[in-house]
Parts: C-alpha cells; sequence; structure tokens
C-alpha cells in the first residue's frame, strides 16, 4: 500500500508562512504578534523542528492572549499545524518538510553543501 500524499492527511495544506498569517489575520494582540515574530525568525536560525515545537509551546503557556476566543483559536492554528507538521515530519520527504516549515526560498539560495546540511538538520532528514 502506498503512502497517502500529504494533501490528504492536512486536508489543506498549512506551510509555516500560511500559520503565520492565519495567527495574524485571528488578532492583534501584542502576544500574537509576538509569537509570529518567533516563528518567522525561527526559519532563519539554526534551530531545528523539535526545538521550534518547545519554543512555541513555552511561549503560549506563558504568555496571556487578552481575548479568550483569540487564545483558543491560536492554539487550534498552532496545534493542527504541530500536528500535521512536526509531528508528522518524520512521513515526509525533504520537498515536503521544506514546503511545509517554507524553507524552499532558503534551501534554493543554499550555495554550499554546509548550508545544506544545515537544513537538513533543521529538518531533522539525512542529506
Amino acid at each position: 500500500k502506498s503512502a497517502q500524499p500529504l494533501t490528504s492527511t492536512l486536508g489543506v495544506i498549512m506551510d509555516l508562512d500560511g500559520l503565520v498569517t492565519s495567527m495574524r489575520h485571528t488578532s492583534n494582540d501584542p502576544v500574537v504578534l509576538r509569537l509570529c515574530e518567533l516563528l518567522a525568525q525561527w526559519k532563519n536560525s539554526d534551530s531545528n523542528v523539535h526545538e521550534l515545537e518547545s519554543l512555541i509551546e513555552h511561549y503560549i503557556g506563558n504568555t496571556w492572549i487578552a481575548n479568550d476566543t483569540d487564545h483558543k483559536e491560536i492554539y487550534r492554528l498552532w496545534s493542527e499545524f504541530r500536528d500535521d507538521a512536526v509531528r508528522g515530519i518524520h512521513g515526509m520527504t525533504m520537498n515536503e518538510r521544506l514546503f511545509c516549515f517554507s524553507l524552499l526560498p532558503r534551501f534554493d539560495s543554499a550555495n554550499t553543501d554546509q548550508q545544506r546540511k544545515a537544513l537538513y538538520a533543521k529538518l531533522l532528514a539525512n542529506p
């Protein structure tokens, strides 16, 4: 039996940039805007997807979004992305990983083997 395509498990594919956009449309609370910055900054950091999960879970768990409805929606969006992309990463190809974490441009602009290997490590993949 062949593996199911990523779109069937996600329904609608949400990449990291789409997650940030959805969160920004949900709330303009300063806590949410900072969360969006953290997600966007992760793409250029050296931390991997497990560290991303830990960072965001810690941030959401230790900050206060003023509107409870916004908080629930932000956490729902994050949880969906986390469950599909972060926790499902080992069932993805490298191209799927690059897409889900909005890292295709960074990979395409990688000029050295070291830069590409850093992306493989970030996405828990073997070169």
